[in-house]
């Protein structure tokens, strides 16, 4: 059992990259970095975030690290050909701190400390990594932000199904809510929280399509078998709760959710 809740999948890969598709203008758009300064991403995954921020920053440098060799050879193969040379790609554990010190301008890491079992020794880690001014990027989710409508009961059970399989994991998928505390924690300075709603209704047909279908309502069903399995809920509950979200993308329906951008310094 990964302790990735959403899993490996070709079909977790997609999701990934809608979802990177759609959300782009509302979490990337102000993420400008210096020129030829030298960027650690952290958790790159399937490459997902990687590719746009080559794409918004034509001269940056960028180390992209990630623990899934799996994640890291999908990644490698979406940087276009042209941008080949300015990313370095590593198979790494962060908890290691096998990188070397202060050598970072910046640090970016989205939808990363959720899954981590100790997401405030990874930011010290990260901190460690930057050079003295450095900034850290950070973005995160958080589940418990979720609503809809039409909403029924069992559109709640699924969801809590997800953030409860995410604990049982390590993990906290309503991370979004404390990342001011764990970012001064961990020693940053000038931190700063944005929430970044995402609203969603069928006057805008892309989110409907890109963020409630194929990004929230698809994250959750990646988990159905794991959920089933656990006991957390039961098959008629879970296709109800389903079906409800489904439902809530509709043309009379509505969907909410709030992630978080932070912003700090190392010093």
């Amino acid at each position: 059992m990964t302790k990735y809740v959403h899993g490996y999948s070709k079909t977790e890969a997609k999701r990934l990259n809608d979802q990177a598709d759609i959300l782009e203008e509302l979490l990337y758009y102000d993420i400008n970095f210096s020129e030829k300064s030298h960027v650690l991403e952290i958790g790159c995954g399937v490459g997902a975030q990687t590719v746009r921020l080559l794409k918004r920053n034509s001269s940056i440098r960028l180390t992209s690290i990630d623990i899934s060799e799996e994640s890291l050879a999908i990644a490698k193969s979406k940087i276009p050909l042209k941008d080949r040379d300015r990313v370095h790609f590593q198979q790494l554990d962060i908890y290691k701190d096998d990188l070397a010190k202060a050598q970072y301008d910046y640090v970016f890491c989205c939808f990363v400390l959720e899954h981590l079992s100790d997401p405030l020794k990874a930011l010290s880690i990260a901190r460690n990594y930057l050079k003295p001014g450095g900034m850290i990027f950070i973005i995160e989710g958080d589940h418990g932000s979720f609503c809809c409508y039409p909403w029924c009961n069992e559109i709640d059970e699924v969801v809590s199904c997800l953030i409860t399989l995410q604990q049982q994991k390590g993990g906290d998928s309503q991370i979004g809510r404390r990342l001011y505390p764990l970012v001064m924690e961990a020693g940053y300075a000038n931190v700063v929280v944005e929430p970044v709603p995402v609203y969603v209704d069928s006057s805008m047909p892309d989110r409907v399509e890109g963020f409630s279908r194929n990004t929230f309502t698809a994250m959750v069903e990646g988990i159905k078998e794991e959920a089933l399995l656990s006991g957390l809920i039961d098959l008629e509950k879970w296709e109800k709760g389903i079906q409800g979200l489904y439902r809530a993308a509709e043309e009379d329906g509505t969907f909410y959710y709030s992630f978080f951008k932070t912003t700090a310094i190392s010093i």
